[in-house]
Formats: structure tokens, C-alpha cells, sequence
């Protein structure tokens, strides 16, 4: 748009959190989006059946909480409330009480028995560290203001899940800790998946897995409210196909992934950084399932109901098993499966006495496998009589999941691998720069990486901001 100051393409979470903090800087920022609203991967719509709310991609949301920009943002004055749920995390097992994740960490150590001690020190320590290494996990490689602390947390971040597994004796514990870890769609034996279990552990206790009231959307509708407060100005169902269409625009933000930004910007990049992106190794995909409910869950662990999620996995040798294939092309006959149970905290989400259930599973990227029985029969496994309450259901592919947001490619909603090296190199050395002057990149194929907090959309405009003067 003529005489704007900056453009941001995409309106995801980071696209959002890029043009709040241009424009809080005085920029003058028009927002591009491809699609009828913003929101990305974090989004609301009515998949199954009439009044009910499903949250499309991300749907809980630790990270967002504990946020550094949204938490010094007035979400709550464009209509942003936070839901917590009883307990933060459910994990379910054939033969014992379920493990629960409370929101104290002394409770939730205490129901682990002999291994309480072992949760103390491994989660326990990011909780006492949280505020002194907080910044450095959701900011972009450098040295950081307190070097002691994080080089603690580190010594054991660097580890696999699997390595760190092994300070825990007993099956509850063991599979609690896998189920967190699989988050992170790498192989349990692989690194960082020991970062990925203690800093998401750590965030159920100090800031709660917590998700927005109304859907995931009402966190993008806040961040597009306050833009647009300031002055900033939003473009739906808008494409851009071609990064000249933004000729005479100095300064440039995409929240796009290697992929996407390729197809429409890659004519404009030097052949070496060109190769870099192309070279960019895409992840896992998902298999996600939302059902309409006639009535809760019916878990034969009723404790289970307490959580607005549940890893349904068994125990830590089973959920290797599941990623451990995935990993190597291969569909898991039993998949883990993450699953949210928002409408026990959140009525606003369904009519009257129904519910709704979202879920989804890791499969090879691109697989066509209709993984809908399996996971249906690994929810049965812990809730007799899931099916016989479902009144709708909606899946989508991996196939879905891009068609829906080209950035997910192959269905990977981490925007790429999330092992060691790439955790450091997001998407390149440069991080959010790119040689041509002016473009930038602010999506999750940047440090921090994947999650909805913000803050890859954040470094990257205070790295366009440092840029411009």
C-alpha cells in the first residue's frame, strides 16, 4: 500500500506480534493475509456441527502465557481471557492412576511416589531458573544476561528425552516425561527432546497450560485489535504471489516458511541463500481429528477429566516406539496422540450439555494413511465408550493441514524439524535477515521456533527496527 513504512505477509501469531511491534515504533505497517481473517495456525472455526468451536491448529497454549511481548501487551482491553484448566496435563495408563500435571509443582511431584525427588530436581530447577533464563530460551541465540543459570539448565537441556528418562524409576514418571518430550515431533533418544520436556514441563507450573476462552482465535482477533488501535491497517484475502507486488516498501516481513517465501520471493535472493532455504528439512506431519460430543469423554480414570490435555500414549517404551517410527517413514499402529478437552473448562465452546474433543497424531509427512480408527481405538483404550458419544467428526490430512497453511509443509505444524542443529540454524545463520535489504523472516523457521508466544515476529522487527534507525 503507497506511503506505507513497513509490510508484514502473513497474519499468524508472529506475523501479528512483527506489525504490533513496528507499529508501537511509530512505522506506519500494512498487514497482508492470504485468507478471510487472521490468525494463521491460531484459529477458530465451526468444523463439525453448528455452536460448536474447534480450534483449527494450535488449541493450548503455555507458551503464549509466558510470553514476554503478549504479556506486555492489553490483550485483556481487546478481549483476550485466559482459561485454566483444573490440572494442566493428563496421562492416562491401563493399570494405575492416571499421572497428573497440577499446576503446583509440589502436588504433582508428591502423586509420583518414589520418584518425586527426581521431578523435583529436573523440573523443579527450570521452575527456581524461569526468570532468570526465561528471555534466552524465547530469544535467538547470543549471550545471555544470566550465563550461569542458563549453562545449568543447558547441561541437561542438551540431553535426550530418553537420557533423562532414565532418573525416573517408575512407569508414571516415565511416561508423563515422554508424553511432553513428544511435542517436540523428534525421536525420544534425540536432543533437544530434554529441552523440550523440562522448559514445557516447567511452563504447566510456572505460568499453566492455559488456553484462550472462545478459541484460539480470540488471541488473533486481540492482536489485530490492538494493531489496528495503532494505527496499523489489515488486508484479508490478499495473496502475495510476488514479492515485487511490495515495490517502494522499504521494509518487508514474511511470515512465511522457506517453502512459501521461495515461491514468492526466491527470484530475489542470491543463489547461495536460495540453496540454504531450499536445503531447509521439513518434519513430522499431522493427522488431527475434532469431534462434536454428546457429552464428556468417559475416561476410566476419571481424575483424567481434571486436564485440558491428555497425552494418550501409555508408557515411555510405547510412545518412543510410536515417534521412533514416525520418524523413519513408518505409521505407527499405535499412535501417541495429544488431545484437548476444552468445553470442561470452557462452555462457551459448544450448546448445552455437548462438548468437543481436538486431537491429533504424528505421521510421516505427507502420509495419505487414514489414521481416524487408530486413533479413535487409542482414545477407547482409556475411555470405553469414546465413539458411542461422538456426534460429528472432522479430520484433516496432512494433505489438509498445508492446503489450509502452505507453511506447514508435508502437514508440519513445528515449520520444520526441531533437532539440535536446526534449532540453532532457523532457517540460516541469519535468522531473520536475508541478503536482499529490507526482507526479513518472522515465522516459527526462526528462533525460538515453533509455538504461539510471539516472539520470532518480535525479534525479527527489532531486527528490522535496529536496521532502519
Amino acid at each position: 500500500m503507497a506511503g506505507s513504512d513497513a509490510a508484514v505477509v502473513g497474519a499468524g501469531p508472529n506475523g501479528l506480534s512483527a506489525a504490533v511491534v513496528l507499529a508501537r515504533a511509530g512505522r506506519k505497517v500494512v498487514l497482508y493475509e492470504a485468507q478471510g481473517g487472521v490468525g494463521g495456525g491460531c484459529a477458530s472455526e465451526s468444523l463439525t456441527l453448528p455452536g460448536f468451536v474447534h480450534d483449527v491448529c494450535s488449541a493450548i497454549h503455555p507458551m503464549a502465557v509466558a510470553s514476554p511481548l503478549f504479556r506486555s501487551l492489553p490483550l485483556r482491553e481487546h478481549g483476550l481471557e485466559w482459561v485454566e484448566p483444573s490440572a494442566m496435563i493428563a496421562h492416562p495408563l491401563d493399570d494405575q492412576p492416571a499421572a497428573i500435571v497440577e499446576r503446583s509443582l509440589a502436588d504433582t511431584a508428591a502423586r509420583l511416589g518414589a520418584d518425586e525427588g527426581a521431578y523435583r530436581r529436573l523440573i523443579g530447577s527450570v521452575v527456581d531458573a524461569w526468570p532468570r533464563i526465561g528471555d534466552a530460551i524465547l530469544g535467538p541465540p547470543r549471550l545471555p544476561r544470566h550465563p550461569f543459570a542458563l549453562a545449568r539448565f543447558g547441561w541437561d537441556a542438551l540431553k535426550s528425552a530418553e537420557r533423562l528418562a532414565r532418573a525416573f524409576s517408575g512407569v508414571r514418571a516415565r511416561g508423563l516425561f515422554a508424553g511432553i518430550a513428544a511435542h517436540g515431533m523428534v525421536p525420544l533418544e534425540s536432543p533437544p527432546t530434554g529441552a523440550i520436556a523440562l522448559v514445557l514441563g516447567a511452563l504447566a507450573h510456572t505460568h499453566g497450560w492455559q488456553f484462550p476462552k472462545g478459541g484460539a482465535q480470540q488471541l488473533s482477533n486481540a492482536l489485530a485489535s490492538y494493531f489496528r488501535s495503532l494505527g496499523g491497517q489489515i488486508v484479508t484475502g490478499a495473496p502475495v504471489k510476488n514479492i515485487d507486488e511490495l515495490a517502494g516498501t522499504p521494509t518487508i516481513l514474511c511470515d512465511l516458511s522457506p517453502r512459501p517465501l521461495l515461491a514468492i520471493a526466491g527470484h530475489a535472493l542470491p543463489e547461495p541463500y536460495r540453496r540454504k532455504l531450499e536445503q531447509y528439512r521439513y518434519g513430522m506431519g499431522v493427522f488431527k481429528v475434532d469431534w462434536a460430543l454428546a457429552a464428556p469423554i468417559p475416561w476410566r480414570d476419571t481424575s483424567v477429566a481434571r486436564a485440558g490435555t491428555v497425552h494418550v500414549g501409555g508408557t515411555f517404551e510405547e510412545i518412543a516406539a510410536s515417534e521412533r517410527d514416525i520418524w523413519r517413514g513408518r505409521v505407527s499402529e499405535r499412535p501417541f496422540v495429544l488431545l484437548a478437552q476444552h468445553t470442561l473448562f470452557d462452555r462457551s465452546r459448544a450448546p448445552e450439555g455437548c462438548h468437543t474433543a481436538w486431537a491429533y497424531c504424528h505421521v510421516p509427512a505427507g502420509s495419505t494413511t487414514d489414521m481416524l480408527p487408530a486413533i479413535e481405538a487409542h482414545i477407547e483404550r482409556f475411555a470405553p465408550g469414546f465413539r458411542d458419544r461422538v456426534l460429528a467428526r472432522h479430520v484433516m490430512t496432512p494433505a489438509d493441514v498445508e492446503r489450509r497453511n502452505p507453511n506447514l509443509v508435508g502437514g508440519d505444524i513445528a515449520m520444520g524439524v526441531t533437532d539440535l542443529r536446526q534449532m540453532l540454524v532457523r532457517p540460516t545463520l541469519r535468522w531473520y535477515r536475508t541478503p536482499r535489504k529490507g526482507l526479513y523472516i518472522c515465522s516459527a523457521s526462526t528462533p525460538p521456533g515453533v509455538g504461539v508466544h510471539g516472539m520470532c515476529g518480535y525479534h525479527a522487527a527489532r531486527a528490522a527496527l535496529a536496521d532502519t534507525g
